[in-house]
């Protein structure tokens, strides 16, 4: 039972550094730029889980790494959900939370996280997300 418990977290350990590798990658950073990785998917994450219903917040966080998720969860408050932001609204709180300079902008940032993210979920489910958020929203989710 034990090893079966350390299988699971090594690989959510992987399947997090792949996201953050991901999105490295998509900038040219070197894994020792790993915290900016990080700030980018958590911010990201988070507006996008506070834009959605509680259900649909659900059903997305459980298709992530265990890792991942817990940084999705990280202090979610369900009562306070969702949040209604329009999408420069949405872009704005993307920059207050992940202040490095990047190509693209908020806008990038929002696109290459959830780029990164896209191959750990379902088609359906990735369906699902696009139609639970803004519409105006929906065209920054790839």
């Amino acid at each position: 039972m034990a090893s079966n418990i350390y299988s699971t977290f090594q690989s959510s350990i992987e399947k997090t550094n792949l996201i953050l590798a991901d999105i490295e990658q998509a900038y040219g950073w070197p894994p020792d730029r790993r915290d900016q990785s990080y700030a980018a998917l958590r911010t990201v994450l988070h507006l996008l889980r506070d834009r959605l219903p509680v259900e649909e917040s659900a059903q997305f966080a459980a298709q992530l790494p265990v890792l991942v998720r817990g940084v999705y969860y990280d202090g979610w408050n369900p009562t306070d959900v969702p949040i209604k932001l329009n999408r420069d609204d949405f872009l704005y709180e993307v920059r207050q939370g992940f202040r490095y300079d990047v190509d693209g902008g908020a806008e990038g940032v929002v696109r290459t996280v959830l780029n990164a993210l896209r191959r750990h979920v379902t088609e359906g489910e990735w369906e699902d997300v696009r139609a639970s958020v803004p519409r105006d929203l929906s065209p920054i989710i790839p």
